[in-house]
């Protein structure tokens, strides 16, 4: 973990550029409107390649720094070739990623200094949906369960409160606990 490193970095995270950021938006409110995009593209069965590269954000296309590519397949038990976690995985790992950013940016702007944080989620999918057997049985996960082990110089009930603050703020648990409008377009070569 970083600590401290000047009045303004502590776990990490630049405060003032944070702050700044904060107040920026509040200032300008068109400056939050962003576009996150992923780039699929399927290798064979059930193994498919995502690129993550370009996206919109403060009023002006934009990139990473680098692209970032990632696989995601089945394993054989579910008929793939385990070439990446599988989709429903990466669900897991983005709530996971999401609440631990939250938590490191509420918890400098808030002054703690974390030492360690472990997360580990679970997900529940019965595949009696996926495969159509029972239309009665969600295609999705039933049930996930967060368990956060952290630490830092607070007190118990201020590092759960950083969590449940996180979790007000995550927009990935907002994207699993809120019905998202999805359309799917369809072109033909």
């Amino acid at each position: 973990m970083t600590n401290t490193l000047d009045g303004s970095t502590r776990n990490g995270v630049d405060t003032a550029a944070l702050f700044a950021t904060r107040e920026a938006v509040k200032a300008a409110p068109q400056a939050a409107q962003f576009q996150f995009r992923v780039h699929n593209e399927w290798v064979t069965g059930t193994h498919s390649r995502g690129t993550l590269h370009d996206f919109y954000g403060v009023g002006a296309e934009r990139t990473h720094e680098r692209s970032f590519t990632f696989d995601a397949d089945h394993p054989a038990v579910l008929t793939g070739r385990d070439n990446g976690p599988t989709p429903t995985e990466f669900v897991l790992y983005a709530l996971a990623a999401c609440l631990t950013a939250g938590l490191a940016n509420i918890a400098a702007a808030r002054g703690v200094r974390l030492t360690s944080v472990r997360s580990t989620i679970a997900g529940d999918i019965d595949l009696n949906g996926i495969l159509g057997l029972d239309p009665g049985v969600r295609n999705g996960y039933q049930n996930i369960t967060v368990r956060f082990t952290v630490s830092g110089d607070a007190s118990p009930e201020t590092l759960r409160a950083l969590v449940e603050q996180s979790r007000k703020r995550s927009a990935v648990y907002d994207v699993i606990t809120n019905q998202v409008p999805v359309q799917i377009e369809v072109d033909t070569e």
